[in-house]
């Protein structure tokens, strides 16, 4: 029960009349055995939050081989390795070898040709689809569903013989 609750002879509980702010008063309010007011409830935290809170840095713990291990999550045990913190010397000698090799790089200004060789197959085949679209837009212009075609579907029409020189030496190099 909530310790400002006040309970008569019979056993009923009150919230005693309080006064407001701005003056006027509130009514004593009748209440059930047991209620808490809502200022006075906890706010709720996850169990995510309770570990963290709970436990900032985890207590060492020693295992039966010797050794240090710590904790942080239950049945996960961290050894802690004494031998492995890199020397600030080291560091300083990794720095100076990159600024060597940083040195020695110089910048060309001729792009170099693109290595990535396309499978002639793939190549034909990507072409005889271009000349397959190209045809099908001929066939649109000469029935009349394309009343006003745009200058890149032109030009698109105007590369159909170089798309066939293409395929021909495509061919021949497969062939």
């Amino acid at each position: 029960m909530y310790s400002n609750n006040i309970v008569t002879e019979s056993g009923d509980s009150f919230i005693p009349a309080s006064q407001r702010p701005d003056g006027t008063w509130r009514k004593a309010r009748r209440v059930k055995e047991g209620y808490v007011p809502q200022e006075e409830v906890p706010l709720y935290e996850s169990k995510g939050k309770q570990f963290m809170n709970r436990n900032t840095k985890p207590e060492p713990i020693k295992l039966s081989t010797g050794e240090t291990a710590q904790r942080p999550i239950p049945g996960l045990f961290i050894i802690e390795d004494k031998e492995k913190k890199p020397s600030k010397k080291k560091n300083k000698n990794k720095v100076e070898e990159v600024t060597k090799q940083i040195e020695h790089v110089t910048i060309s200004e001729k792009p170099k040709e693109p290595s990535t060789q396309t499978d002639p197959a793939k190549k034909l085949k990507n072409l005889k689809k271009r000349l397959r679209e190209v045809e099908a837009l001929e066939e649109k212009l000469k029935n009349g569903l394309i009343l006003k075609p745009e200058p890149e579907q032109l030009t698109k029409i105007q590369r159909k013989n170089d798309l066939l020189m293409q395929i021909r030496e495509l061919e021949k190099q497969i062939g």
